[in-house]
């Protein structure tokens, strides 16, 4: 077979889109190459790679403006992170002439070993991504036209401060993005403090906002504990919640391999899933039915004596409580009622637990996304506890997230009720941060409306929605939104998109900020009802550039940071994150003191901030979780060095230097996972396990966290005797440590001069000098104190997990049983319901009318809401179907077939149309519809309201356009695994 240079009218008159675009791209190939050369220059054989990766390679020739063959001028490799979910899988991109040519996996990275999912593997077109948005754009008599930067930046300014004289700072929202690397994701907190207002988040909210809250308020840190590495050394996992091998698909080689030697590896899930598949036991529950199958496991455990009593005693506060309940009321038939799994299957269950130490339990949305979701992670955390299976090397909770740097978008980014490093918004944490930026307090609080507002936690991006819908004297904040960015996010993954639509069109300046279009541009666009419509609203788009077009560092989601390398420049006039926060900062009047630390570069002929400065800041500013020691230099090093670092434990396999730094990597952990204590002049290892107190504290040991006091109701929370870090000079439990601390231990002294000076009135949070942190770690203590972790959380709703049915469900018989909370009147700013929603629903007799439960998930092909992935026309060629699952039983009664379209209903009032897979993947009460689709809204095509040229390949029904209201009653997670719907055929 030639790839010819040739006219291909005939095929363009009869192939698909998908065959067209493939036969223009290989006839401008330079020279013409047979078969098995292109396959040779492609660097990989067959199979998906190819199709995935390589065909438009031959484009590149031309990108120098000069005529020479394939393979003929500069050629440069860069070492880049996957960009699509939080494992963290490494790339080696080679870019010929500043053009991406081809990509590799990097076959030494300890991570991924080489391997790649589909998603990984269609990387490079993002850097070609003929979809992308490639110049700044303002909605005008509903179609999107051209314009230039500076009129954009100049538009947008004057309307931001236009809404800040009539309306306060607090009227404009700004949605961030887990798609930033961490010097962004800092950075934006830092402009939206600047600019004076909290309102501010970003995806963690809408996918771990749960997790973060309960697994931080039972042990200390709200993170991943060990790693998908570690997962080699248990013996048992329990997967809940989580479809691993479609949303984390190469995390999955990690459990193979642990299989391979024994484990034993348990799913539970509403859906028989990918992961499923690979289980030994899988177990289908009731989706929302979580704490009744983990206390049920918890009963056979307790009820046979099979938890941990030692570690129980030394390391846990609470558990007797816990087990008391446990036992009274989720006996066998209760826990059967409530989720569906016997008495004989649960005691089968709880025996492979109890039998296989240490195991690991791993969750991710289908635990978070409930209005209980921090009470179900709670129940996880417990669990784990009762087995003593925390703080061991195979054990822990495996908590996965969801984006490439969605854990350290929250470790450091835009949270409404904290700054960078999970600070708090009391003045204490504002004097830290104004003192690290090199700014006047008095001067960041007077950029707020008031002191009170700059202590209280903002909106949630869950909530937006309402800010701008709610009525005024429901708020609790002067002015309704009236402005949001959308800087990085996709609409289509939050609820309520039809209440969405008529918020974005009440709007008076919308502007989207992303290397694609995303839904919010198409939804702007799409005419709403006319009574909705503010005839000022001005709506903006600016292309972002990627992650690939800029430089900076991601944490993967067992906490290791990694830094990418830029691969190319910024592609047609997309500029990157950081640039744009500093152009508007200027505009805005602040931008001098949003860079004043940190060196500007050019890129194509404009000031930039030098991402690696950025860093610097975090390294100074966020001792709290151990950003402190992961210096640039530290990073960059263990990526040119991947091959050093052991696959089971990250650990540095001896004495491994770095040849152009001549940094020695000896003991340091990959990516140096936080916490990593101290300067990076002290060489802290990084942390890979949590609270694993086998190891000393410097090399990367620990213990639970002392943040909740140290006694409650007279009962000590500080660890026993002998439950301490190897090597701690404090062998028992202790408080953190501060000033009053070290002086009482004598241990002031071991401070230099200047580390006294900076350390007098601090704690190891404040203390910029890390002297604190030092002197601790010299003497084998943990900065943060030795404790017990909470199985009773005391400050939360439920100080005991308990389940709650979901606000709407197909089990009204239970409601009465286990309702839900009741209403807050003032809940992050907003009114919030629970109780009246629930009855309601009762009332009016919902479950007949919508008899499925409906739940929603991930795909291999895509990622989040899609937008980027539909885009890729590879990974649309693999997924061109919006759908929904539906039992094949169910499906008979409605006289649906395979295939057939279907329009699905909710409470909403939405009607979503849809393909039918008519599968026992689900059960007869069940509905999935995976949530990464856009493009079509409630049966027509969106096409003709995307800009032209920058639209997703695949479009399709978004099933959170139909999802319902229900927030968690600690973090305003949205509700979106448990709804329900009915579905007919169209």
């Amino acid at each position: 077979m030639l790839l010819t240079r040739k006219e291909h009218d005939a095929v363009a008159r009869t192939a698909s889109p998908f065959v067209h675009r493939l036969s223009r791209g290989l006839s401008q190939a330079l020279p013409t190459m047979d078969r098995r050369a292109f396959l040779r220059r492609s660097g990989l054989g067959v199979g998906v790679g190819l199709a995935a990766t390589q065909l438009t390679l031959v484009k590149k020739a031309r990108a120098a403006g000069a005529a020479e063959a394939v393979g003929k001028g500069k050629v440069e490799v860069k070492r880049t992170v996957c960009t699509h979910c939080s494992v963290g899988c490494a790339v080696d991109a080679v870019v010929e002439n500043g053009v991406w040519v081809r990509q590799e996996p990097v076959f030494d990275s300890p991570i991924n070993l080489g391997a790649h999912c589909a998603k990984g593997a269609a990387l490079r077109e993002h850097g070609h991504g003929e979809y992308r948005l490639r110049y700044p754009m303002k909605l005008v008599n509903g179609k999107y036209e051209r314009i230039s930067w500076d009129q954009a930046l100049n538009e947008i300014s004057a309307k931001m401060m236009e809404l800040r004289k009539a309306s306060g700072p607090d009227s404009i929202y700004f949605v961030g993005s887990s798609k930033h690397n961490n010097e962004q994701a800092y950075l934006l907190r830092k402009f939206v403090s600047f600019w004076g207002t909290n309102n501010c988040d970003h995806q963690a909210r809408i996918c771990h906002s749960t997790t973060v809250a309960g697994v931080a308020n039972t042990w200390g840190y709200g993170a991943m504990t060990n790693s998908y590495n570690d997962m080699r050394n248990s013996k048992v996992a329990l997967y809940i919640g989580s479809n691993a091998a479609e949303a984390h698909p190469v995390s999955l080689l990690h459990m193979l391999h642990a299989k391979e030697t024994g484990c034993k590896m348990i799913v539970v899930d509403p859906r028989f899933t990918r992961t499923a598949a690979k289980a030994d036991e899988y177990v289908r529950i009731r989706s929302g039915t979580d704490i009744p199958f983990l206390f049920g496991l918890l009963y056979h455990i307790f009820k046979n004596g099979w938890e941990d009593k030692q570690y129980i005693h030394d390391r846990v506060y609470g558990m007797d409580k816990v087990r008391e309940e446990v036992l009274a009321k989720w006996t066998p038939d209760k826990v059967e009622e409530a989720c569906g799994v016997g008495e004989a299957r649960m005691l089968e269950l709880a025996t492979l637990l109890h039998e296989n130490r240490p195991g690991t339990v791993v969750w991710c949305m289908g635990q978070t996304q409930h209005t209980i979701g921090n009470a179900m992670v709670r129940a996880s955390c417990i669990l784990q506890l009762a087995l003593g299976n925390v703080g061991k090397s195979g054990g822990g909770t495996n908590i996965f997230r969801g984006h490439d740097n969605v854990q350290g978008a929250t470790d450091v980014g835009p949270n409404p009720d904290s700054l960078p490093g999970y600070y708090g918004l009391l003045e204490g944490s504002w004097k830290h941060f104004a003192k690290v930026w090199g700014v006047d307090f008095e001067w960041i609080k007077g950029r707020y409306a008031s002191p009170a507002m700059m202590t209280k936690p903002g909106m949630t991006v869950s909530r937006w929605i309402d800010g701008v819908l709610e009525k005024n004297e429901l708020i609790d904040q002067d002015s309704n939104l009236r402005g949001v960015f959308y800087w990085g996010h996709a609409p289509n993954s939050q609820t309520r998109g039809l209440e969405m639509k008529r918020a974005m069109d009440k709007l008076d300046l919308l502007v989207v900020v992303d290397p694609y279009p995303s839904a919010t541009a198409a939804m702007a666009a799409m005419p709403g009802k006319p009574e909705d419509l503010n005839p000022n609203r001005a709506v903006y788009l600016l292309p972002a550039a990627t992650q690939f077009e800029t430089s900076g560092s991601c944490t993967a989601s067992n906490r290791s940071i990694q830094w990418r390398e830029k691969v190319i420049d910024p592609l047609w006039e997309s500029r990157s994150d950081h640039m744009i926060m500093y152009q508007l900062a200027e505009k805005l009047g602040f931008g001098k003191e949003l860079v004043k630390n940190y060196k500007m570069q050019k890129v194509k002929g404009l000031d930039e901030p030098v991402p690696e400065d950025i860093l610097r800041e975090i390294n100074r500013s966020v001792w709290t979780i151990g950003y402190t020691g992961q210096s640039p230099e530290r990073l960059k090093a263990h990526m040119r060095n991947m091959a050093a670092f052991d696959v089971k434990t990250l650990k540095c396999k001896g004495k491994v230097v770095d040849k152009e730094s001549g940094y020695d990597m000896s003991g340091d952990y990959f990516g140096l996972p936080w916490p990593c204590y101290g300067t990076p002049e002290l060489k802290h290892p990084g942390t890979p396990n949590l609270y694993d107190t086998s190891k000393h504290v410097m090399e990367g040991g620990g213990n639970f966290r002392a943040n909740f006091g140290v006694e409650r109701d007279g009962v000590s929370l500080l660890a026993e005797d002998g439950s301490h870090s190897l090597g701690a000079e404090i062998p028992t439990g202790y408080p953190e440590f501060d000033h009053i601390l070290l002086k009482k231990l004598g241990w002031w002294d071991d401070l230099t001069d200047a580390e006294k000076a900076a350390a007098e009135g601090k704690n190891w949070k404040t203390d910029l000098s890390g002297g604190i942190q030092r002197v601790a770690m010299k003497h084998g203590c943990h900065p943060f104190g030795n404790a017990k972790a909470r199985a009773v959380v005391w400050n939360f709703p439920d100080p005991i997990p308990q389940h709650r049915e979901p606000l709407y469900g197909t089990r009204p018989d239970l409601v009465a049983k286990y309702p839900t909370h009741n209403d807050m009147k003032v809940f992050w700013r907003l009114p919030t319901l629970f109780k009246t929603v629930q009855d309601k629903a009762v009332a009016d007799g919902l479950a007949k009318k919508f008899p499925f439960i409906l739940t929603s998930g991930r795909l291999v092909e895509y990622e989040g809401g899609g937008e980027e992935t539909r885009s890729n026309p590879w990974l649309a060629e693999l997924q061109q179907e919006a759908f929904v699952e539906i039992n094949p039983r169910a499906a008979a009664e409605r006289g649906i077939r395979d295939g057939d379209r279907v329009w699905l209903t909710t409470p909403t009032g939405a009607r979503l149309n849809v393909m039918a897979q008519v599968t026992e993947r689900v059960a007869p009460d069940t509905c999935f519809m995976p949530f990464h689709f856009s493009g079509r809204w409630q049966g027509a095509d969106m096409l003709a309201y995307y800009p032209a040229g920058a639209h997703p390949v695949v479009r399709g029904e978004a099933v959170n356009t139909a999802t319902t209201y229900g927030y968690d009653s600690v973090t305003m997670m949205q509700e979106t695994k448990t709804t329900i719907c009915n579905v007919e055929k169209a």
